[in-house]
């Protein structure tokens, strides 16, 4: 199986945690993090002033965060496909850190 390989190009913060991005294909997302913002790596953006503080690594196509927060940009490219089961996956982050 192969893995798509995607970049995100560029990326505007639209609300609280909410981001569009535009990869590389011309495609867009408007992504939602809050479903996903659990567990020890993705908890700590539940603070506004850590999650606003989003860059775009140029070198790996995707978003990073000072706490080493990233998601592949594969993921974020589709989103609207894996963001059910990734917050599914988060509410189990969350008692786990606990």
């Amino acid at each position: 199986m192969t893995h798509p390989i995607h970049r995100v190009e560029a990326f505007e913060l639209v609300g609280p945690y909410a981001i569009r991005l535009t990869f590389e294909d011309r495609s867009e997302q408007v992504i939602d993090f809050r479903p996903v913002l659990a567990g020890e790596l993705y908890g700590p953006l539940t603070d506004p002033l850590l999650f606003n503080q989003v860059q775009l690594d140029p070198e790996a196509g995707t978003l990073v965060w000072p706490n080493g927060a990233d998601f592949d940009p594969a993921t974020l490219h589709e989103w609207p496909n894996v963001c059910d089961e990734l917050a599914r996956r988060a509410a189990s982050w969350s008692r786990v850190s606990a």
